[in-house]
């Protein structure tokens, strides 16, 4: 079994930010989540972990009501890397990973169990020669493998992950979602980059409206019609018969253009 969202809808604020969205991932694979801003996709992730519940429809996780397994339950299961996961204390990247620990945690404390997880996260991480490093003197693709690691120290099944990329530059964007596309679990990712996600993505779901737009493999789903549909831009698709992936180059917008299409800039 794994997480299965069916028909889920959800108000924040009176606004409905979810609109009856279905989303099954297949063991072991990476789903994007893409959208524009306000489509969504948070908000998505937010009802999958159980830290929110939905207004109408059912996230299920092995077949129950996710909001019916208690927190520590879930968190055995699944991990989330949100967008804003900072801490203002300066601690050791040990530490930080020792935190993915806590669900497993026993009124005795930590065990050889805990040490084992978090050796073997700082590992698959590319981690563990920095075990000792404080937080504070991490770079930014490092911070956020750090995050990874301490979600896989919960030796989740579920890996959720918002926004992972962002503030990279483009090295570490692709060393991270690399880590994320070949790690054991099923990984769902919010992601606004609409290559990467052709890149490393099994399938994707496109939402608009906190609807879901399309859904389905990337060379599918992404075409100028949907693009120019959803993200208001145009686009052209090139497809590569040996890989079967898809690259997708953008038009330079109208508004962007002096007379006879040259490019303005900035002053």
């Amino acid at each position: 079994m794994t997480l299965h969202a069916d028909r889920v809808s959800w108000r924040r604020g009176g606004v409905l930010v979810v609109d009856e969205v279905t989303l099954t991932p297949r063991p072991g694979e990476t789903v994007g989540l893409l959208g524009p801003n306000g489509s969504g996709k948070s908000s998505l992730l937010r009802l999958l972990q159980g830290a929110a519940r939905p207004d109408s429809g059912s996230v299920l996780l092995d077949g129950e009501p996710i909001g019916a397994q208690g927190r520590r339950a879930v968190a055995k299961k699944v991990a989330a890397v949100t967008q804003h996961a900072e801490t203002d204390t300066d601690i050791t990247v040990y530490d930080v990973v020792r935190l993915g620990r806590t669900p497993h945690r026993s009124a005795w404390g930590a065990s050889r169990d805990d040490d084992r997880a978090i050796r073997a996260a700082l590992e698959r991480a590319g981690l563990t020669d920095k075990a000792d490093r404080m937080w504070r003197t991490l770079s930014g693709g490092e911070r956020q493998r750090a995050h990874i690691a301490r979600a896989l120290a919960q030796e989740p099944r579920e890996l959720l992950l918002d926004e992972p990329t962002n503030h990279l530059d483009i090295r570490h964007q692709l060393d991270l979602l690399h880590l994320v596309r070949t790690l054991d679990v099923t990984s769902i990712v919010a992601i606004h980059d609409l290559n990467l996600a052709a890149m490393f993505c099994d399938t994707v779901i496109v939402l608009h409206h906190g609807r879901a737009a399309a859904a389905g493999r990337p060379a599918e789903v992404l075409t100028p019609q949907l693009i120019r549909a959803v993200y208001e831009v145009e686009a052209e698709v090139s497809h590569d018969d040996v890989t079967g992936r898809i690259t997708i180059s953008f038009a330079m917008p109208s508004r962007c253009e002096q007379p006879g299409g040259v490019p303005m800039t900035a002053t």
